[in-house]
């Protein structure tokens, strides 16, 4: 499958709505979970009000399909105090849509990813240590340095 990588823009918060809610369909078997999910606290916050600072990320899309979604990988800095942003952890949102996994393109979001920014040598992620993008991110140089029931958190060295 031939596919586009762009970067993600302040106009793309509905896309990052849909990839959100793609991200909770971990099975192609099981039936899908209600839309109104994404709009908990716990969940909109990866998304809502998109293209604050610190905002950045990626989009995949089907190369002759431009409005097939295919995936999106963004990073966003927590909110509250950043007078310390440089040792505030981004959190890291990945998605590659169901059916379309272990094709490479979640490899080439994040390729992207880690390519533009460079300067943040940690990341949050929220999920637990068995899921399988964590071994992605190993792939990538990173290492679990914290972990939770939730959540890891994981490093990189640049």
């Amino acid at each position: 499958m031939d596919y586009v990588i762009r970067p993600l823009t302040i106009a793309d918060e509905p896309i990052l709505w849909e990839m959100l809610y793609q991200a909770l369909q971990t099975s192609e078997i099981e039936p899908a979970p209600s839309r109104e999910m994404v709009r908990r606290p716990e969940l909109a916050r990866y998304v809502e009000g998109w293209g604050r600072a610190g905002d950045t990320g990626f989009v995949a899309y089907d190369a002759e399909q431009n409005d097939k979604l295919l995936g999106a990988v963004w990073l966003r800095l927590p909110t509250g105090d950043q007078s310390r942003e440089s040792e505030v952890t981004p959190e890291l949102a990945f998605v590659v849509k169901p059916g379309l996994r272990r094709h490479g393109i979640g490899a080439a979001l994040l390729t992207q990813l880690v390519k533009a920014n460079p300067q943040y040598s940690a990341i949050s992620i929220r999920a637990p240590v068995n899921n399988p993008a964590v071994r992605l991110y190993e792939k990538f140089g990173f290492k679990i340095v914290q972990q939770s029931e939730a959540a890891v958190t994981m490093r990189r060295e640049v």
